[in-house]
């Protein structure tokens, strides 16, 4: 499949440089970059979630007493 992308003028030189140095073409280096940022953003939302757990385990998440019982008098006037 081909497709056109734009990229600023010293992004497309760059791409050209690492094509010849790594010996692959200037589209690979494009999808090799596409990749690692992937891989880094899912590492950071794991990373996000797992702070997420450790502060959850050292708080108390569970609901305020006087909240859930207005929630329990809420739900069951509710039909399901």
């Amino acid at each position: 499949m081909s497709n056109s992308v734009t990229v600023p003028d010293e992004i497309f030189e760059l791409s050209g440089k690492l094509a010849k140095k790594l010996k692959v073409s200037r589209s690979k280096i494009f999808a090799m970059g596409v990749k690692k940022l992937a891989e880094e953003e899912k590492i950071d939302k794991e990373e996000i979630i797992a702070k997420i757990n450790e502060v959850c385990e050292k708080v108390d998440t569970s609901l305020d007493p006087a909240i859930k019982q207005y929630q329990s008098r809420i739900f069951k006037k509710e039909k399901w």
